[in-house]
Parts: C-alpha cells; structure tokens; sequence
C-alpha cells in the first residue's frame, strides 16, 4: 500500500537504494533529458559522488536536520588525499573533512540569523519523502520542507543571487518544481525555491509559477519519451545519433 510506501521511503538505505531503481525521480528526469546513457550507466554502475553533491547533502543536513548532521563523522584534516582520512574512510565507509563539516557550519549559521529564512522552516516538517503516477510512471521525491502554505526547496548557488533564475531552466529545476507540485497536489505558486549563495552568503527567494510549471511538464514529457524508446520499447541506446544544431 500507499501508506506502507511512504513509511519505507523514510529509510535513506532504501529511498536511494531499491526505490531509485523501481521509480523515476527529477534527478533521474533530468538524466534522461541530458543523456539515455548516463541513466542506463548510472543505473548499473551508481552515480559518481561529485564534491557539489558532498557539500550540498551536508548543508541540508546541518539546517534540516542537526542530529543526523552531528552523527556524521568529520576527520580533522582538510584534504580528502590525506592518509587520516583515507584510514577513516576504509573504516567507517562515509566520512568527511574539518573543511567541509566548517563550510557547511558557516552556511547553515548564517541561513538561521536570517530572519526571512528562519521564518520558512519554522512549524514545518522536514523531508518529507512522497511517490505517485506521472505519465504512467510511479515517480519519488523527497521535499526539504513542507508547511501549511506548500513546500520549499533550499537550493546553494555559486550565481549571482538577482541571476539565479537563469538556473531554473539551466539545471531543470523546473522539472523538480512540475514534479513536486504534481505528487503533492499544489499549485506552482505554493512551490518556493530558497537559495543561498556559497560565496558571499547571500539569501534569495523564488516563487514557483505556471510558467515554471510548464516548462518543467513539457521537458519531463520528453525525457518520459526518451525512457519509453530505450527502456521499454528496448532501441538500441549504443546506436543513438544526436543531430548538433547551433550555426
């Protein structure tokens, strides 16, 4: 049943583990819409943890959710090349360094003195997993951050705060956005990125739109149609030829 899903998908293990390859997520969307072959090879092989990825799991645990950001275990170094923390890595499996335990610290204090930030996550429950059907297809996600008013998404940034929203279609957070607002059953404008710049600290906000919306169905439609070819009706992905447009 539903019910009994949704309390399995609290388990990390299996949310990224079983589930990620028994349903489609945005994350897998926008595989899909980037590469066929990057889906089918990360499907087999795993998905490389990239340092983005790294930094971006740790901030959201050090606002979101303390505990679990403190039962991580931080080695005292500051360079993963470092013998301490390749020793600690062959013991324990995930580890991190003094560098990115303090990088996350210095955003996540920042992010709680802000008053318009602090407000968003106060009486809310924090992620928060949910599946259903789009086009056919049982779809995952997990939101930051779900409040009466609907749900926001914390997003880190190397852009320009006045600038991110060229990120929206540029990384297809619109796709997240079409996705989340669909499981969820709320409108786009119910739907709130919240975005921190990494470099100067910088707090900015984005509220979803139809626009946003749309744009997002329309790409998820195709990436849906790119699954359907090489994953149910079994082209052969090693044969597929992109036509390069541009002058």
């Amino acid at each position: 049943s539903k019910k009994e899903l949704l309390k399995r998908m609290l388990d990390d293990d299996f949310y990224y583990g079983e589930l990620n390859e028994l349903a489609l997520s945005s994350s897998t969307t926008k595989l899909l819409l980037d590469s066929p072959k990057t889906y089918r090879d990360i499907l087999k092989y795993g998905n490389p943890e990239t340092q983005a990825l790294r930094y971006g799991r740790l901030v959201h645990q050090a606002i979101l959710e303390p505990q679990k950001f403190s039962e991580q275990i931080f080695v005292n170094v500051s360079q993963k090349s470092t013998k301490a923390y390749k020793e600690a890595k062959a013991k324990y499996g995930e580890v991190y360094t003094r560098t990115e335990k303090e990088y996350a610290e210095r955003i996540t204090d920042h992010f709680l003195r802000n008053e318009y930030a602090l407000k968003c996550i106060t009486n809310c429950e924090f992620e928060i997993p949910n599946i259903g059907m789009i086009g056919g297809y049982p779809f995952r996600c997990k939101a930051d951050i779900v409040s009466e008013k609907g749900i926001i998404d914390i997003k880190t940034t190397a852009s320009k705060i006045k600038n991110w929203h060229y990120d929206i279609d540029k990384y297809s957070y619109d796709v997240q956005l079409y996705i989340y607002c669909t499981i969820f059953n709320i409108p786009p404008f119910a739907f709130k990125f919240l975005v921190i710049n990494k470099k100067n600290l910088e707090i900015g906000y984005k509220d979803g739109t139809q626009k946003i919306f749309d744009n997002g169905k329309h790409k998820t439609e195709l990436a849906l149609k790119e699954f359907e070819k090489y994953f149910i009706n079994g082209e052969d992905l090693d044969n597929r030829i992109i036509q390069i447009g541009g002058d």
